[in-house]
């Protein structure tokens, strides 16, 4: 009884936060339907594409003053570019990964290679957008110049092989009225990752009702939380591949993921490579991602002592994650430099 009540006090407590989001919005350099490309840009700086996760909001990158990874890399003479997905419209919920892949990511690649003058550039890619960032320097191995992988999966059955083989059958449950809406809503999301730990949210809130409301530790919790109930459902075509290939199939690590009717395969990337592996991750199992890295051809893995969100937004990333990766960003060609333009406020 009094764990149920410290939970309850948690929830209120959360609930009554006045922690708000206020950055100001970043331009937006280019849109295609819900997809835009958002200019977090250093004047002259070196564009770097960035690919978040499509059913996570893409400001877990841009989270709050002093918990963005975006303005941070702009503060040290990068020129961020920020896929920002936003939630599936009519258009999208026929997209397939191959349509996010060879369509929509492709042309985002393009605006930042025209910022550099035509020559490949770096792209980042994080969790989910991690795997779609590698299949886009799969796809387009002339237009990538780097590519560092936060937090990325690999071998989905490397560890809790059965429960991703369970995730993996969902669909078949669900198929029915998930045919009528067009996509998978993130309610359903939201359970599937649950099943993961189910026992977090009861933990994460009675912690949370025993902090100081005026603390730095309590706005960062609600920061998050905020971003965590704040997801997008996913087009019913890529929840079939995500689900029943990666998960139930491990199609990556089997060889049969496929773009473009072309298989992805990490040992014909050849430039150099980032992989970030943080030890405490609970949702991408470190053995998860340490497969890619041992299938990379150039390959370097940092370790952070960190979790699946704390090594891009915790109060330790910019020790842990962010300065190793502008480190490696920065050995990138200089050719793909851009020249210099009028500064732009965010």
């Amino acid at each position: 009884m009094r764990r149920a009540e410290a939970l309850a006090q948690g929830i209120a407590a959360y609930r009554a936060h006045p922690w708000r989001r206020n950055l100001p919005a970043p331009p937006v350099l280019w849109r295609e339907g819900t997809t835009s490309l958002l200019d977090f840009g250093s004047p002259g700086g070196m564009p770097v594409l960035v690919v978040p996760s499509l059913i996570n909001r893409a400001y877990i990158l841009d989270l709050a003053q002093g918990r963005s990874l975006m303005r941070w890399l702009s503060g040290q003479g990068l020129r961020p570019l920020l896929v920002d997905w936003d939630a599936p419209g009519p258009a999208e919920r026929a997209l397939d990964l191959t349509g996010y892949v060879a369509g929509r990511l492709s042309g985002a690649l393009e605006q930042a290679r025209a910022l550099a003058e035509g020559a490949a550039v770096p792209v980042i890619g994080y969790c989910m957008g991690g795997l779609l960032a590698l299949a886009l320097a799969a796809h387009r191995p002339d237009a990538v110049s780097r590519l560092a992988l936060l937090a990325t999966p690999w071998d989905f059955h490397a560890e809790r092989a059965e429960t991703a083989r369970i995730a993996g059958t969902m669909l078949d449950l669900w198929e029915p009225a998930l045919e009528a809406l067009g996509e998978l809503p993130v309610d359903l999301l939201q359970a599937l990752f649950w099943t993961i730990d189910p026992l977090q949210v009861v933990r994460k809130f009675v912690a949370f009702a025993a902090l100081d409301p005026a603390s730095p530790r309590a706005a960062d919790f609600v920061a998050i939380e905020d971003w965590l109930n704040d997801g997008v459902g996913l087009a019913l075509p890529v929840a079939r591949e995500c689900l029943a290939g990666w998960y139930g199939a491990n199609t990556p690590a089997r060889g049969e993921w496929r773009i473009a009717g072309r298989r992805v395969d990490p040992g014909r990337i050849a430039v150099p490579s980032l992989v970030v592996v943080p030890s405490q991750d609970r949702i991408v199992p470190p053995p998860s991602a340490r497969a890619l890295a041992a299938r990379l051809r150039q390959a370097d893995i940092l370790s952070p002592a960190a979790g699946h969100i704390g090594m891009v937004a915790g109060a330790r990333a910019e020790e842990a994650v962010w300065r190793p990766l502008a480190a490696f960003l920065a050995a990138a060609p200089a050719r793909a430099r851009t020249r210099p333009r009028r500064p732009e406020r965010l």
